[in-house]
């Protein structure tokens, strides 16, 4: 039986309001037991941190403000977090971190926020749950120097280049992929790339409800992704790395126990 987790879905997401407890229930007959759903701000860390109470075991979360939120920030936005890091359940600081793509919020304030989350992890000793997009080079910059002090960090939702990959991987960091490695016209370059990922840094997510995998048949008609998709994640996963499915579950699944600290 496969054993999934998938290291990131937004189950707090409205697109989840009608029917959460099916989700959850298509999620685990499809293997995937465990869940770290994503807290993309104050409000967010919240609601996902009481979601992951409610099912202990099967949810965990992370507690932090996306850059695009960063303008929203101030000190008692890290005072929020610093508690919310508190609970059993929350597993790591994020999603944080850059993203140069969409710039909604300004690049400098983006900064800001993300080296003070930063050093929140490194105060609180939790891993970080990073996004970058198009900002590789910024992100580092205030990355390196805090690595050393930081018990660990995953890159969400890699869809970078090598170079950016080769960088991250220098740092010692966990990669996650998405179902953008089943996207033909935009993900074709990460079956190369994943080949390139330590098998004990490879991390499998769905970013749900976005991200739907290409590959999925039939393909939902809501058009809504979901954590039970993570298994097309996976068998193009494995396809690009010549592996059993299975053998890349359990790779991934191990990765992720020791990442965010959960119990086999």
């Amino acid at each position: 039986m496969i054993d999934l987790v998938d290291i990131g879905v937004n189950l707090t997401n409205r697109a989840f309001g009608g029917d959460l407890d099916a989700v959850l229930e298509r999620a685990r007959v499809a293997g995937v037991r465990r869940q770290i759903v994503t807290g993309t701000s104050v409000a967010a860390s919240r609601a996902a941190a009481d979601l992951a109470a409610a099912h202990p075991g099967t949810l965990y979360c992370t507690a932090g403000v996306h850059p695009h939120d960063a303008k929203l920030c101030d000190e008692q936005t890290l005072d929020a977090l610093r508690g919310l890091a508190k609970l059993p359940q929350v597993v790591a600081i994020g999603e944080c971190g850059l993203d140069f793509d969409r710039d909604f919020s300004p690049r400098p304030t983006q900064r800001t926020w993300f080296a003070r989350q930063v050093e929140l992890a490194v105060e609180l000793g939790k891993p970080l749950f990073l996004h970058e997009r198009d900002a590789a080079d910024d992100l580092l910059e205030i990355l390196v120097p805090h690595r050393a002090s930081l018990p660990a960090a995953v890159v969400h939702c890699f869809t970078g280049q090598r170079a950016a990959l080769e960088r991250y991987l220098a740092l010692d960091l966990y990669i996650g992929i998405t179902g953008w490695i089943c996207d033909e016209r935009r993900g074709l370059h990460l079956h190369e790339l994943v080949r390139e990922i330590p098998e004990d840094r490879l991390l499998l997510e769905t970013d749900a409800p976005y991200l739907v995998p290409r590959t999925l048949r039939p393909k939902p008609k809501s058009g809504r992704n979901e954590p039970a998709f993570l298994t097309a994640v996976l068998d193009t996963v494995a396809t690009c790395l010549d592996l059993d499915a299975e053998e890349v579950a359990a790779r991934t699944t191990r990765n992720a126990e020791r990442l965010f600290g959960l119990a086999p």
